[in-house]
């Protein structure tokens, strides 16, 4: 008796569920993650002899204290008289008036002082100006 062999087809692996799955898994990932910056650590550096070019700011970060001394990306301002941050903030500034500002006040700082800020980033035309804030339990 002759029997027919049969042709064997191929088995075909579909990975379109897979793809989907690592495409939800990345945007879950992407979407949960937190970026937060840390406190920058004080620093001995090397001395060099020439002069490193200064980069301009990605960001306009102000700190307000709780004492009211405010600083402007990390360096204090001389006072907290409105004249005298603008002016710090102008100088810093430029003219890029594209750059986000930050304002980090500390929480036993007055509400004035963020209040101020926010005026001075208007009459600059600061577009961007956002407060810092930091997340709390929702159970607390």
């Amino acid at each position: 008796m002759k029997l027919r062999t049969r042709e064997r087809a191929e088995p075909d692996v579909n990975l379109t569920p897979l793809i989907d799955v690592v495409f939800l898994l990345l945007i879950f990932f992407m979407i949960s993650t937190t970026f937060e910056r840390e406190a920058q650590l004080k620093v001995d550096l090397p001395e060099a002899s020439t002069e490193a070019a200064e980069a301009p700011p990605e960001r306009l970060e102000v700190t307000i204290k709780g004492s009211g001394d405010i600083y402007i990306n990390d360096q204090q301002v001389v006072n907290n008289k409105p004249e005298t941050i603008k002016r710090a903030i102008e100088e810093l500034l430029g003219d890029k008036r594209d750059l986000p500002m930050i304002i980090r006040a500390d929480s036993d700082s007055a509400l004035q002082y963020a209040v101020t800020l926010m005026d001075i980033a208007r009459q600059l035309e600061i577009r961007q100006v956002s407060l810092a804030t930091v997340q709390t339990d929702a159970g607390q």
